[in-house]
């Protein structure tokens, strides 16, 4: 490996790691409807474990309420299972061939619990770029024990460096996610 690999592959994880919480957090409800709370829900459609935007087309006519029309309607009683079992605190109702899922406004204790949910998914985002970091940091060591390599410890200590600040760099953008989803939730 040579330090820019090294480099490279580090960030790669970091950004996994960042993406990922992204996307966990466009999950976290706000008290307002949106679509990214069901998306990633998993039906069990013909046996497969398929999320329900494959399934359906979901939309929001209003601020407190979720539309998801299945594009096949024979699926409506597996939808409406998936929705009640994935522990979302949500209600959906089957209104003919589309299901309807009201929002009901978060209590104080409950918009505190979510916030501190977001936290917590930060701090796994967090976890995830030091491991990534640590590995880096390991085949770094590796790197400037290789006689073959002819690297010089100080470059190894430039990657090092290199390597933490990408570090900051990264939780730094996972502070600012978690503290806005925070601050989203909190919102009345």
């Amino acid at each position: 490996m040579t330090p820019d690999s090294i480099l490279k592959e580090a960030e790669e994880a970091m950004k996994k790691a960042v993406d990922y919480l992204a996307k966990e957090l466009r999950g976290l409800r706000t008290g307002r409807a949106s679509t990214a709370l069901v998306e990633y829900v998993k039906v069990d459609y013909y046996g497969q474990a398929t999320d329900l935007k494959s399934l359906a087309a979901i939309s929001v006519p209003e601020a407190t309420q979720i539309l998801i029309q299945p594009f096949d309607p024979s699926s409506v009683g597996e939808i409406k299972k998936a929705i009640e079992t994935a522990e979302l605190g949500l209600t959906p109702q089957v209104d003919g061939k589309i299901i309807r899922v009201n929002i009901p406004s978060l209590s104080k204790d409950r918009r505190s619990q979510l916030a501190s949910q977001a936290k917590k998914m930060g701090e796994e985002g967090k976890v995830s770029c030091r491991n990534a970091r640590r590995d880096a940091n390991k085949h770094a060591d590796v790197l400037g024990k290789d006689k073959t390599a002819h690297i010089p410890e100080d470059d190894i200590k430039t990657l090092k460096d290199e390597i933490q600040d990408l570090l900051k760099q990264y939780e730094g953008q996972i502070v600012k996610m978690v503290d806005s989803k925070s601050a989203e939730i909190m919102e009345v």
